[in-house]
C-alpha cells in the first residue's frame, strides 16, 4: 500500500552517496535508480517498506528496501521538506551504517 512521504523533493548528490552507488552490482544499481526515480512520486510505492530508524532523531534516518528479497537498503535523511540521500547498500552494511 502506498504511503504519504514527508518530502517533496529528493536530492541525490552527496558524494558519499554517489560513491556507494557506484559500488552496487548491475542489478543493485538498476534497484537503486528505479527506487530514487519511485520516491518523486506522489506517494512511496509499499514494495520499498519506508520506515523510520529508531535512535536517530537529529537528523532523522529513513530507509526503504531495494528488490524483492530486500537484500539492499537505502537511507535517506529530511531536510526541510528533501529526502537527502545518505547511502545505498547491502541490508548488512546499512544496518551497520545508515
Amino acid at each position: 500500500m502506498p504511503q504519504p512521504k514527508p518530502f517533496s523533493a529528493v536530492n541525490p548528490t552527496l558524494p558519499g552517496f554517489q560513491r556507494s552507488l557506484k559500488k552496487l552490482p548491475p542489478e543493485a544499481r538498476s534497484l537503486a535508480d528505479q527506487a530514487i526515480l519511485d520516491l518523486m512520486l506522489p506517494e512511496i510505492p509499499g514494495k520499498y517498506g519506508f520506515k523510520k530508524l529508531g535512535g536517530y532523531r537529529n537528523p532523522n534516518v529513513f530507509t526503504v528496501m531495494l528488490g524483492g528479497n530486500h537484500a539492499y537498503k537505502m537511507s535517506m535523511e529530511i531536510d526541510n521538506g528533501v529526502a537527502v540521500l545518505r547511502r545505498v547498500g547491502t541490508h548488512r552494511k546499512l544496518d551497520e551504517n545508515p
